[in-house]
């Protein structure tokens, strides 16, 4: 097991063990520069820079995914449903990282990250990555002019980038053990969601989380689609089209469980393999030594085609959130126009 699996285990564990408090040094330091940071955007020390249009940031507070991207996706369909004519921007995570790029349907996940291009395959829409999401934002509208407002993908941190509206998510695991990082998985503290504008529990719905926000609070289901094979989107069948056979289902993202539990809803056997969010994978990590059938997400998928010559079936899954929150949003941002 990793360190960062280790980390990652002992955060979420019931009774953490003792030898993580040898991180409390640590810790104080990086509580230590990330308020000396905060405090510098607060003060005008490092310039934050507002763009022409509003710009919804979409983040967590929690190390690794909860389920943002998938709420992105929701949220850019609905406003396009509501005559607006959204961008995303993406730190563009597990790329190569060189520089401000257009994400393309057929780029390689090494070169701009496998989320951003998810969003890119899924949206239809324009996707912009950059460790800086202002100079992304401007590179975006500069070749997109008709966009009028931008969804900002795990953004929360980025505060160089002025936004209108955030939105937190936040999963089944909580705050583990409500420490912030590398004594436990909080980039920031809980005290960070009074400022945000809702708050999104991906699945269960954790009080204690809850009650440290004020904002409107909604839950999110993920709700999956037929699967298609790897090599060939056009080839569907339904999940239970897989019952009966030797499955390998494989996840690499924040919360391989959550993957995991959504196939055993549906009825499936399988032999979990899970790995670490974003990882790079190689053909022997697909390689199983028998004749069995794989089963991924559409997050490693985009990784992952051409790796094997195995069966090889990918599970979509999109969200389902109440209206009311992209209502929330729309008023936030019509808002920004009149005033």
């Amino acid at each position: 097991m990793s360190l960062a699996a280790r980390l990652h285990r002992a955060w979420y564990a019931r009774r953490p063990p003792l030898a993580l408090w040898l991180l409390l040094p640590l810790h104080t330091l990086f509580f230590f520069l990330s308020w000396c940071r905060r405090l510098a955007y607060r003060c005008g020390v490092w310039r934050v820079v507002r763009l022409p249009i509003p710009v919804v940031v979409v983040g967590n507070l929690v190390v690794g995914g909860t389920g943002k991207t998938p709420l992105v996706l929701w949220l850019a369909e609905q406003l396009r449903q509501r005559g607006w004519r959204p961008g995303i921007l993406s730190r563009g995570y597990g790329g190569s990282g060189i520089g401000v790029r257009a994400v393309l349907p057929d780029a390689a996940a090494a070169e701009v990250g496998d989320e951003p291009l998810l969003l890119a395959r899924r949206s239809g829409l324009p996707v912009w990555v950059g460790a800086d999401r202002v100079e992304a934002g401007k590179a975006l509208l500069a070749a997109h002019p008709e966009v009028d407002v931008l969804i900002a993908d795990d953004g929360l941190q980025h505060y160089r980038l002025a936004r209108d509206a955030e939105i937190a998510v936040v999963d089944g695991r909580g705050a583990g053990n409500g420490w912030r990082l590398p004594l436990g998985p909080l980039r920031e503290p809980l005290s960070r969601l009074n400022t945000v504008s809702a708050l999104v529990f991906n699945g269960t719905v954790d009080a204690g989380v809850g009650a440290a926000c004020p904002a409107p609070q909604f839950t999110m289901r993920l709700v999956s689609g037929d699967c298609y094979q790897l090599d060939d989107a056009a080839l569907t069948c339904p999940a239970s089209a897989l019952a009966g056979k030797k499955l390998h289902a494989v996840a690499g993202i924040g919360d391989p469980g959550r993957f995991f539990d959504t196939l055993k809803s549906l009825g499936l056997e399988f032999q979990p393999h899970p790995f670490p969010d974003h990882h790079g994978y190689t053909a022997s990590d697909l390689d199983f030594g028998d004749e069995s059938v794989l089963l991924m997400t559409e997050k490693d998928a985009v990784k992952c085609a051409g790796l094997t010559r195995a069966e090889a079936w990918v599970l979509p899954v999109s969200a389902q959130v109440p209206p009311a929150l992209a209502d929330l949003v729309v008023e936030t941002l019509n808002g920004r126009q009149t005033a």
